[in-house]
């Protein structure tokens, strides 16, 4: 395993953004940048050994900055959408910026993926730490966060989420890569094969917000517990196909435990052959088909993607959380830690 690391640019104020590579003894590689803890690049074998890099991501560190797709990176300090932009904890309500209609989504518009953080090579791995002060973006609290990233030699990216605080707060992390298992910039993913470990999702509201309770999958177009072709049902008359242009929801992953990984989905591309399995040790998945990609910043294929170029496969808390107390908690308190683990795990057959 080798592990590198180059200077990638730097702010307009004059930051320094790092790109780490980590490299097995097979070749295949990923790419880290310091901007929101980015997966720039998943570069691993197809069926027949041809590698190929397969998430979606820019060659420009800048266009990272306030992006729309959040491609790859660690939102926060809540991933996901908070409704009306306010919670109460403690007894006391709070305010957030409001950047996704009527919502707060992903830590407002200066979350944690749009800030540059510190990182380091830690032995085989790769961290990236950043520290949110009492106050920002409406949360309370300072908060430390630190994104752990490992690279096997059989092609499996593990990503351990920490963070700790001096007063109650809330904490909702992820990684949001976009995977398109025949290659960036290939075209769309609606071919791709899909199966969700989740019997139940979460219905929303028109604007994304959960309305309550789980409902079962079952007999209806956001049944993915046998493995279907992402487009399918995608323009099925389903109100929440509709509410997003296609899939943008959360599932409730089987025989949840905290602490525990469980399987939370597994992508196919028959043409490539290419699988990634995804594991976690959270709650639930937010599946997102790229609806809203065309417009992004050019990718490292040449171009802006279109719609559909890329499926995000989410691990995290429920949306809403800090308002639906029947909710896995998202408070973090001082003295605790939240510990969280993600692993993309790429193999071909």
């Amino acid at each position: 395993m080798t592990i590198t690391k180059e200077n990638w640019g730097q702010t307009q104020c004059g930051k320094e953004i790092f790109l780490y590579t980590i490299k097995n003894s097979k070749g295949a590689y990923v790419k880290l940048g310091s901007v929101g803890a980015a997966i720039q690049s998943v570069v691993v074998p197809d069926k027949d050994g041809n590698m190929a890099d397969v998430v979606i991501g820019y060659n420009d560190p800048l266009s990272y900055f306030g992006d729309g797709p959040c491609a790859g990176k660690v939102p926060g300090r809540f991933a996901n959408r908070i409704a009306l932009g306010k919670f109460t904890l403690d007894g006391k309500e709070y305010e957030l910026p409001i950047n996704n209609g009527p919502n707060h989504l992903h830590g407002g518009p200066k979350g944690f993926q749009n800030q540059v953080w510190e990182s380091r090579i830690e032995g085989d791995a790769v961290e990236f730490m950043y520290f949110a002060e009492d106050g920002e973006m409406g949360y309370p609290g300072n908060i430390k966060v630190v994104a752990h990233y490992e690279w096997s030699e059989d092609c499996e990216l593990s990503l351990t989420l920490t963070a700790e605080c001096d007063a109650p707060t809330l904490v909702n992390l992820t990684n949001h890569a976009y995977f398109n298992l025949d290659g960036e910039g290939s075209g769309s993913v609606l071919g791709h094969k899909l199966q969700i470990n989740a019997k139940q999702w979460l219905p929303t509201s028109d604007s994304l917000i959960p309305l309550g309770d789980s409902e079962m999958v079952k007999d209806t177009p956001m049944d993915f517990t046998e493995e279907k072709v992402i487009g399918k049902d995608i323009e099925a008359d389903f109100d929440a196909l509709k509410f997003g242009k296609g899939y943008d929801n959360c599932w409730v992953i089987d025989n949840y435990e905290p602490g525990q990984l469980q399987l939370a989905a597994v992508l196919k591309a028959e043409k490539s052959g290419r699988v990634l399995e995804v594991t976690t040790t959270q709650p639930g998945v937010q599946v997102y088909t790229g609806n809203w990609l065309a417009g992004s910043p050019v990718g490292k294929c040449g171009r802006s993607y279109n719609d559909y170029d890329a499926v995000a496969i989410e691990c995290q808390h429920f949306p809403d959380s800090p308002n639906k107390p029947g909710y896995p908690s998202t408070v973090l308190r001082p003295g605790e830690t939240f510990q969280e683990a993600i692993i993309f795990a790429f193999k071909a057959e």
